[in-house]
Order: C-alpha cells, then sequence, then structure tokens
C-alpha cells in the first residue's frame, strides 16, 4: 500500500512520462514552448498566459487547475530562459 506521497510521486512521473513521449515524437514542442515563454515572460500572470498559448499552439494541453507535473514543466521553462540570459 503506497503512501500519499508516493501516490502523487507517481502521478506526477506517469504525468512527466507523456509529457516526454509527446515532446520526442514532436521535437518543435520543446522549441514552441521556449518561444512562447520568451514572448510572455515579462506580462502580469505570465504562467497563466504562457501556459494558454503552449497549450493553444502545441499537443501539450496545461488544463486551468495545474498540476505538479504542469508547474515543473513551467519551472523548467523559466530556468532555460535564466540560463539563456546568463550566456548574454
Amino acid at each position: 500500500m503506497s503512501t500519499p506521497i508516493e501516490s502523487r510521486q507517481a502521478r506526477v512521473i506517469d504525468e512527466l512520462r507523456v509529457f516526454i513521449k509527446k515532446v520526442l515524437s514532436d521535437p518543435t514542442i520543446a522549441v514552441k514552448s521556449v518561444d512562447i515563454a520568451r514572448k510572455y515572460r515579462s506580462e502580469p500572470d505570465s504562467d497563466e498566459v504562457i501556459a494558454r498559448e503552449i497549450s493553444a499552439n502545441t499537443n501539450i494541453r496545461i488544463p486551468e487547475e495545474w498540476s505538479d507535473a504542469d508547474r515543473m514543466f513551467l519551472e523548467i521553462v523559466h530556468e532555460v530562459l535564466d540560463d539563456e540570459e546568463a550566456l548574454y
């Protein structure tokens, strides 16, 4: 029997597996996601705008109620942009 924490971690892992499969099947997702994040990063409520635009322009669906995996994805996109800015 698993604990609530283990169940939550398993759900996040399952969501990330599906996400990784989508990215590997369509390599433009990563580029589009970063481009969208770059465009809307300075907007008020940027994460909501970015999530909505990624959902509208890729086969990644980020629902209005974010899961832990959705939050992690948005955090990673921001980290990629931070790393990109650090290079310049």
